[in-house]
């Protein structure tokens, strides 16, 4: 039987994590923090309302749709959320994104309807009021994704989201933006485009148009960016001395509406301003289902971006600010956000950099500065929005595209990463471009994959390294370098720097392989294959061993007489331990051979492998890591492996790694106990102090007198500097 209860604790841990208000709100200090939640809580509602505003235009909607965009989600968040210094509500990316999708699914009546999910028609307040039911439904998908995806536990899947790749991403969201704006900035009628090359689309509409420029527009433009531009430099250069930043963008805003309501602008000069703004909020409104099967994949992705931007400017904020937050509870949040904002008929939400960095830098301590500005959105929308009607588009576009400054900067990363890395690099600039070409979704598709690609690579093709010993110490590292480093002769430490597993097996062999000089398997064929010329010069009695030494009587014994024999009869027995137990002598293969036979020669005769950086090694690789060492164990090269990791180390025992030959002897916990293990088992104790190394004593073969080659044993002290 199970048991099923639950005590109070727990279900009242539960219940907080999932309404964090009720964890932080009793301990609210009141008299210390509500002074600066009120300013911040004002500056940023009011910050708040340009964007809402703005980033309606990027959404396709009106402009007064923004409001809510700007309001729901911040109660939402107020109750929901972990972070205390966020400002929730719409975000241009994430803004951008829902614009394509409204302009693919509801086109301009000059566009074909032939393509277009919802129907298409002439009337213009029918397209707006159709693109404002696109926009909600797919904002309340999106919202049912992210809600779905933190109930199921699932926030880690943002990290499948790098820093190039997110940045990458959101450079060409930026010049989408800032293309998307040109045709209110220079007061042009063009039509929207979604999908692949759709920016070369609307800047070949735009430059054929050019000659059709309202100037008025252009030049009220031209004065708010410049005007924006110096005024944000110098909040920047005197952050230290402003106790809070200059709102030029407000100041402009109310500047521009004045000025054009007072010279009637929009009959006088043909400019195009935002218009009615109704005031209060629409009755809730149910989603589209036809909407939903459209636009699937879009709201996937818009629930990823909108996520990651969020969360990645929340940890921000909260490593600034030494606490904690809960990305599963973060997605809760924005879900349900999202499905409100959708059924007022909002556009989707995310975060803002710049709007949260106004929240935090003007005192913020808590959510209480975002109900604040959620409070001041209100009162726009209830009662004063109407004094924005005559506001000029061109004066949200030119305050959008200044604000896109820092995401622009971004460039400044490709020749910083290149150097760092390569993979990053490539990353971020094939992001961009597919971003740019084939449009925001298909580019983060392709992003996406092209970064797991390079994880693919990375682990596939690791470095793998040859360390050695920096002289007078216990550190070993890439011999590459350093100068001063220790190499004992015949003595090899390969590192390993990734796990070893069916993808890179047979590349840490071939690595390996290459590290050591020589392939061991191919050393003992030629060993078995002159062990096997030897015996018949013994059975032959032209080899046989006397008081001088071993002495061979046949001069005419050439390497071809049974080549082919050799490599075509029984060519497994090849593959077998070499076995001089019926030989009278001992054998140094690396010695002169009788009547010239040629067998390499291997200076080797110990071989570690470091498997610090080994995190796990699959079935294939472990066949690959057996076979080798078996390989050169044949070949009378002892085999070492060091600071593997327990979890390896027990999974090798699991799967019947060990036999008679490879033993858990030849584990190590450090590289240098096992050089100290091998320079002691080779009387090479003194190598690591003095350079220098004494081979131990070989019989060996060497030529004799005219007449007849003669072996004979000989004791040498070859010392060799390392």
């Amino acid at each position: 039987m199970f048991n099923c209860s639950c005590s109070s604790k727990k279900a009242k841990r539960i219940a907080l994590s999932f309404i964090p208000i009720a964890s932080w709100l009793p301990n609210y200090r009141f008299k210390e923090w509500i002074l600066s939640d009120i300013i911040s809580g004002v500056t940023t509602g009011l910050v708040a309302v340009l964007q809402g505003l703005a980033y309606a235009l990027l959404a396709n909607v009106s402009p007064g749709y923004g409001l809510y965009t700007s309001f729901f989600p911040v109660v939402v968040y107020f109750f929901l959320g972990t972070s205390k210094h966020i400002s929730a509500g719409p975000f241009p990316v994430v803004s951008l994104m829902v614009g394509s999708v409204v302009a693919n699914l509801v086109p301009d009546d000059t566009a074909s309807s032939g393509n277009s999910t919802v129907t298409n028609s002439t009337n213009e307040d029918l397209i707006n009021d159709q693109r404002i039911i696109v926009a909600a439904s797919l904002t309340f998908l999106v919202g049912i994704i992210q809600l779905a995806l933190g109930l199921l536990r699932v926030g880690f899947i943002v990290i499948y989201l790098s820093e190039p790749l997110i940045n990458g991403f959101t450079t060409a969201a930026a010049i989408e933006v800032v293309i998307s704006q040109l045709k209110y900035i220079f007061g042009l009628k063009v039509s929207s485009y979604s999908g692949p090359l759709s920016n070369f689309y609307v800047l070949e509409s735009i430059f054929t148009q050019i000659t059709k420029t309202v100037v008025a527009d252009l030049i009220i433009a031209i004065i708010v960016m410049i005007c924006v531009y110096i005024v944000k430099e110098l909040n920047a250069r005197y952050k230290s001395k402003l106790p809070v930043p200059i709102p030029i963008e407000i100041i402009m805003t109310i500047i521009a509406a004045g000025v054009s309501y007072a010279f009637n602008f929009k009959d006088k000069y043909n400019v195009n301003i935002v218009g009615t703004i109704q005031r209060g909020f629409q009755a809730p409104v149910a989603p589209s289902i036809s909407v939903f099967q459209a636009c699937i994949a879009n709201s996937f992705s818009i629930a990823i971006v909108g996520f990651a931007v969020a969360f990645s400017v929340a940890k921000v904020y909260a490593i600034k600010h030494n606490y904690t937050i809960n990305g599963n509870q973060e997605l809760i949040a924005f879900g349900l956000s999202n499905i409100l904002c959708g059924s007022f008929k909002g556009f989707a939400a995310s975060t803002s950099l710049s709007r949260s960095s106004v929240q935090e830098s003007t005192g913020g301590k808590t959510q209480v500065a975002g109900i604040i500005s959620g409070l001041l959105v209100l009162i726009v929308t209830l009662a004063v929005g109407y004094l924005l009607e005559p506001l000029p588009k061109s004066v949200l576009a030119a305050i959008i595209c200044v604000n896109l400054k820092g995401m622009l900067m971004k460039f400044n990363e490709i020749p910083v990463l290149f150097k760092r890395d390569k993979y990053d690099c490539l990353v971020w600039v094939l992001t961009f471009i597919a971003s740019v070409v084939l449009g925001l979704d298909l580019g983060l598709a392709v992003g996406v994959g092209i970064e797991l690609l390079t994880v693919v690579f990375r682990v596939q093709f690791p470095k793998f390294a040859v360390i050695a010993n920096i002289e007078q110490t216990d550190i070993y590292r890439n011999r590459k370098d350093y100068n001063d480093i220790c190499e004992p002769k015949g003595l090899k430490i390969f590192r390993c720097p990734s796990p070893i597993f069916f993808a890179n097996s047979a590349f840490f062999k071939d690595k390996l392989i290459a590290a050591v000089g020589f392939n061991p398997l191919w050393v003992l064929r030629k060993r078995n294959k002159a062990l096997r010329k030897i015996k018949k010069l013994v059975k032959k009695g032209e080899l046989h061993v006397t008081a001088r030494g071993v002495v061979c009587t046949s001069y005419d014994y050439r390497e071809s007489d049974d080549e082919d024999e050799l490599d075509n009869n029984r060519i497994e027995e090849l593959d077998q331990p070499i076995n001089t137990a019926d030989l009278p002598m001992v054998i140094d293969w690396n010695a002169d051979l009788p009547n010239n036979i040629q067998v390499p020669r291997v200076e080797l005769h110990s071989l570690i492998l470091d498997f610090g950086a080994v995190s796990f090694i699959d079935i294939t690789g472990m066949k690959a890591l057996k076979g080798i060492l078996k390989e050169f164990m044949k070949v009378d090269v002892d085999t070492y492996i060091v600071a593997a990791d327990s979890s390896v180390v027990e999974k090798l025992k699991k799967s019947s790694f060990f036999d008679d030959d490879i033993q858990t002897s030849i584990f190590f916990l450090t590289v240098h106990d096992a050089v100290l293990h091998v320079l002691e088992k080779k009387g090479m104790e003194h190598a690591l102090k003095s350079g220098m190394h004494k081979e131990t004593d070989n019989l060996f073969f060497i030529n004799g007198g005219a007449g007849q080659n003669i072996y004979s044993e000989l004791n040498v002290g070859n010392e060799t500097k390392f």
